[in-house]
C-alpha cells in the first residue's frame, strides 16, 4: 500500500519520469503528450535511424512536424537505445509491434524480448504498462512471471497494467490527448496507478476490471470494423455483379438517423490493427476449444479483395485488347489510408505483389511516401512517381488504391487510359473508369 501511494503522489506532483520503449506511431506522439505537460521523458528505442532523428530535432512520422521534437528537446526529453536506462524511470511503457507470422499467428516476440531486456532493470516503485495490441492473457502470461523473476511483486512493489494505444493517424479530430484511454490492472493497486499515470496526459481514462479486460475491448474494437468492413466488400461484390451501385446504396442507407452505421469497400484492410488484430482472438479462442468462424469469414473476405482488384485489371484490360503481363501499371496510394505516411499492411503493396507475380510493370505514385519503405516481407526499389497528364499517359492502367486528397482526381480523369477504381472516387460512367 504505502508503494503504491508513493508512486501515485510522485505521479500527481509530476515528479516522476517516464520511459516509452518503441518510437513508433503509438510510442513518439505518447512521448511528445507526456513532455508537452512538464513530465520527464525518455525514448527508448532499437532502431538506431530513429534515435539519431530525433536527436538531430527531425521527424520521421508525417503528421508529427519537426518542430515539435525541437520544442520537445528544450526540457525533460531524452532519447536512447540503452535499454538499461528504464531503471531512472518511475513509469515505463511498452509501445512494440505485435504482428502476425506467416501462418497468421500472434507473433509477440517484440513483447517478450523487450520485457526480457529490461526485467533485470526493473525496481520496486515503477510501473509497467502494455499498450501493444495482443490477445487477452498476455499481460498476466508473459509480462507478469518475467517481472516477478528477481522477487519482485507485482502489485507490492511493482504495478502492472495494460491500457491499449488507440492512435489514429491523419484523423483531425482526434489525437493523443482526447482519445480516450482504457486502463486494466493486475490487482486493484495496479489499476490505481495506472489511472493516476494515464489521468495526466489524457483527458478520460476508462478503467476496467482487469488486464484481460483491456486486452480483449481493444481486439473488440478492430474486429467491429473488420467484420463490417468485410460485410460491406461483400456487398460490393455483389451490387457489382447485378450492376448496383454500391456507393449510392450506402449513401442512401446512411440516411436512416438510427440503427445503421455507414462502413466502406475498398481493396482490402490496411494499418497495424484491422487486418491483424481478429487473428489473435481467432488464435486464443482455439485454446478453449472455440473456432470464431465469424470473425474469420470476414478475415477470408477482406484478405481476397486485393485479388478481386487485381481480377477487374485483367478483365479491364482484356475488354481492351490489352494482356495483363507486360502492362504498366501505376498504383494510386501506397498508404494503408487517405491523407498518412504508414503502408504498413497496405492492400496496395499485396496489389503490388500480385501485379509484379504476373508480369506487370508496376510503379506508384503517393504524395506521402516518397520512397517505398523498409518491410519485412516485402521489397520494391521504386519512389513515388508524379502526377502529369504525360505520365499518366504513359501507363495501361491506374489502381486508385488509396484516396489521397492531394491527388489531381481531374488529370488522372482526363489522361488515363483505363482507372480501377477501388474506393468510389470517380464517376462510375466515365468511359475510361472501372469500379473495383
Amino acid at each position: 500500500m504505502k508503494s503504491k501511494q508513493t508512486l501515485i503522489n510522485k505521479i500527481k506532483d509530476k515528479n516522476h519520469k517516464v520511459a516509452i520503449v518503441g518510437l513508433g506511431y503509438v510510442g513518439l506522439p505518447l512521448m511528445l503528450r507526456f513532455n508537452e505537460v512538464g513530465i520527464s521523458v525518455l525514448g527508448l528505442d532499437i532502431d538506431q535511424r530513429k534515435i539519431n532523428l530525433l536527436t538531430d530535432g527531425q521527424s520521421y512520422i508525417e503528421h508529427i512536424p519537426a518542430e515539435r521534437i525541437v520544442e520537445a528537446q528544450k526540457s525533460n526529453w531524452e532519447v536512447s537505445d540503452d535499454f538499461s536506462r528504464v531503471s531512472e524511470a518511475d513509469a515505463v511503457i511498452l509501445c512494440v509491434p505485435t504482428p502476425l507470422n506467416k501462418y497468421r499467428e500472434p507473433d509477440i516476440s517484440y513483447v517478450i524480448d523487450t520485457v526480457d531486456s529490461i526485467k533485470s532493470h526493473l525496481r520496486p516503485g515503477q510501473v509497467v504498462s502494455l499498450e501493444s495490441t495482443t490477445y487477452p492473457g498476455t499481460t498476466e502470461e508473459e509480462l507478469l512471471p518475467r517481472m516477478q523473476e528477481g522477487g519482485l511483486v507485482v502489485g507490492e512493489d511493482l504495478f502492472l497494467i495494460y491500457s491499449p494505444e488507440r492512435e489514429d493517424p491523419g484523423n483531425k479530430n482526434f489525437n493523443t490527448q482526447t482519445i480516450p484511454k482504457i486502463v486494466g490492472g493486475h490487482t486493484e493497486d495496479c489499476a490505481a496507478v495506472g489511472v493516476a499515470l494515464y489521468s495526466q496526459v489524457i483527458d478520460q481514462v476508462v478503467p476496467v476490471s482487469s488486464t484481460k479486460a483491456a486486452e480483449m475491448s481493444k481486439l473488440l474494437e478492430n474486429i467491429h470494423r473488420a467484420v463490417n468492413i468485410g460485410l460491406v466488400n461483400e456487398m460490393k461484390i455483389v451490387a457489382d455483379r447485378m450492376g448496383i451501385d454500391i456507393f449510392e446504396v450506402i449513401n442512401a442507407a446512411a440516411t436512416k438517423p438510427f440503427g445503421f452505421t455507414a462502413y466502406y469497400p475498398g481493396p482490402g484492410l490496411g494499418g497495424h490493427c484491422i487486418p491483424i488484430d481478429p487473428y489473435y482472438l481467432t488464435w486464443k479462442a482455439r485454446e478453449y476449444g472455440l473456432h470464431t468462424r465469424f470473425i474469420e469469414l470476414s478475415g477470408e473476405i477482406n484478405q481476397a479483395m486485393p485479388q478481386y482488384v487485381v481480377s477487374k485489371l485483367s478483365d479491364a484490360l482484356n475488354d481492351r485488347g490489352k494482356a495483363l503481363k507486360d502492362s504498366k501499371v501505376l498504383i494510386l496510394g501506397l498508404a494503408y489510408k487517405r491523407n498518412v505516411d504508414d503502408a504498413r499492411e497496405s492492400p496496395s503493396v499485396e496489389i503490388m505483389e500480385l501485379l509484379r507475380a504476373k508480369g506487370c510493370n508496376v510503379a506508384y505514385s503517393d504524395p506521402h511516401i516518397p520512397k517505398f519503405p523498409r518491410m519485412r516481407a516485402h521489397k520494391f526499389d521504386l519512389s513515388s512517381q508524379p502526377l502529369t497528364p504525360e505520365s499518366v499517359k504513359s501507363y495501361d492502367a491506374l489502381i486508385l488504391a488509396t484516396d489521397h486528397e492531394g491527388f489531381d482526381y481531374d488529370i488522372l480523369l482526363d489522361s488515363a487510359s483505363l482507372i480501377v477504381d477501388a474506393r468510389g472516387k470517380f464517376d462510375k460512367n466515365a468511359i475510361n473508369v472501372v469500379r473495383a
